[in-house]
């Protein structure tokens, strides 16, 4: 992976070449890429025919994201962006890990290069590294499927093709075309053609990098605001059923249930905080009120973190919406993180069957999903991640806090940052750099742990993991 980034670098340096700016930073970088890359190419060359386990994906996926990460701070410091090493390595794995929150407080300053290699990062993290790898390098042999698991943990949908590889391929072909067609509606519209490009790879992604200051609302465009809402939407629906809509066979994705949920979820929410903000005074138009609703739940929802408002004025009652839809989040098999909403639906259904149980003690009530019966191992391991998810997040919650954070600034930054939703309510709502040095090295791991499935990372860190 180390190798293909080198050709992501490159494009970096033809970007800053045609703006006329500096190229060093971007140079050393492919050469840092190029050698680290080389090195562990030749050192894994003799190993093809050798069997790659779970453990074995776990602990690749989770060194391939942080070891980009690290080297990312390469060209990110040498550039002048931030001289610090703390601020390049968050900046950049909330880059990858498709989080979005950014250590800067104004991005105007920095170059075509450094901007594009944002926007980029993330583009890159939202179908996830390791699948990317498999998709272009198909060097891992019956392993492939273990590393794409630890990238996908949770609930999934029927595969559409026998062979990881070119599951891959084809998830990167749907990809590629969106992003191309949200480029084309941006330059449409009162966006230039690199904005649009940089956030084109940003939403799409789910991941939230803008080139202005002000976010999408420096455009101040009516038409934005819906093309970046409908693509956020999608952005947040499970990517294989996309492909089975594109490919000729969109009830498969209309009578799956978590799109449903998803619909409903997301469709109460927008219609609960339009009719908070119109009565609230915030806005006196009822379109404007409902548009700016749909684009900022959308944008939580599916963890992009784009702002076109301080959603930290919109009161305590939007606060809590908004930490529950940060929470939940999107669907499996999306590029958002969070729950996912299938999750949700499950531990909802189980619930129910509990109080159920009470009346009717021998009553045996099947867990189902899309009509199918759920193994009671499936749902003791869902019951399992909530317990871990919402422990990663309290947790998180009291170290922000033991750095000297506030309790609502500490509370939705540790659940922005498990959740990779990006935005904070309250100090942290646009920026991230203001925090200390402890609390920047916790986000890194709170985004890194959320963004691969919770158990991927906390699991590396288990005497058990590295037993024989």
């Amino acid at each position: 992976m180390s190798l293909v980034q080198c050709v992501m670098m490159l494009i970096c340096v033809g970007i800053s070449l045609y703006f006329g700016e500096v190229i060093m930073p971007f140079v050393i970088g492919v050469l840092a890429y190029a050698g680290v890359g080389g090195v562990l190419f030749g050192l894994g060359r003799d190993l093809k025919d050798q069997r790659v386990g779970r453990r074995e994906g776990m602990l690749t996926v989770t060194s391939t994201w942080l070891l980009l990460s690290l080297l990312s701070t390469i060209p990110m410091m040498l550039s002048g962006a931030t001289p610090r090493f703390v601020d390049a390595f968050l900046e950049c794995i909330s880059g990858f890990t498709t989080t979005g929150a950014t250590i800067f407080s104004r991005v105007e300053h920095l170059s075509h290069g450094i901007l594009f290699m944002r926007s980029l990062m993330q583009w890159q993290g939202g179908i996830g590294i390791v699948v990317f790898t498999v998709a272009l390098v198909p060097m891992f042999g019956g392993g492939a499927s273990q590393i794409f698991n630890a990238e996908t943990t949770g609930i999934t949908h029927e595969r559409f093709l026998p062979r990881i590889a070119d599951v891959a391929q084809r998830l990167c072909i749907v990809y590629v075309v969106e992003t191309l067609v949200l480029i084309v509606l941006l330059v449409l519209g009162p966006m230039g053609l690199f904005d649009a490009v940089c956030h084109s790879l940003s939403c799409v992604s789910t991941g939230g990098y803008s080139t202005r200051d002000a976010g999408i609302a420096a455009y101040d465009s009516v038409y934005i605001e819906y093309v970046l809402s409908l693509f956020m939407y999608i952005g947040a629906l499970n990517l294989t059923l996309i492909y089975f809509a594109f490919a000729g066979s969109p009830l498969k994705l209309l009578r799956d249930e978590e799109f449903r949920w998803f619909n409903i979820f997301i469709g109460a929410t927008v219609i609960v905080t339009a009719i908070w903000l119109y009565s609230q005074g915030f806005y006196q138009d009822v379109e404007e009120a409902i548009r700016k609703s749909l684009f900022q739940v959308i944008s939580l929802g599916s963890s992009t973190g784009f702002l076109t408002a301080d959603i930290t004025e919109w009161r305590p009652f939007f606060w809590m919406l908004g930490l529950q839809i940060m929470f939940i989040n999107g669907c499996a098999g999306s590029t958002s993180g969070g729950l996912k909403v299938a999750r949700f639906v499950l531990l909802m259904k189980n619930l129910y069957t509990e109080f159920k149980k009470q009346i009717y003690p021998h009553l045996f009530t099947p867990v189902k999903l899309n009509g199918k019966q759920l193994s009671i191992s499936t749902v003791h391991q869902v019951l399992a991640f909530c317990v871990v998810y919402l422990m990663l997040i309290f947790a998180g919650s009291l170290l922000f806090m033991l750095d000297g954070n506030g309790f609502i600034s500490s509370l939705s930054i540790a659940c922005s940052a498990a959740s990779n939703s990006g935005p904070g309510i309250g100090e942290y709502m646009s920026t991230i750099g203001p925090a200390g040095d402890f609390s920047k090295y916790l986000m890194a791991f709170l985004m890194l742990t959320g963004r691969l499935e919770v158990f991927t990372v906390l699991g590396i860190l288990t005497p058990h993991f590295w037993k024989r």
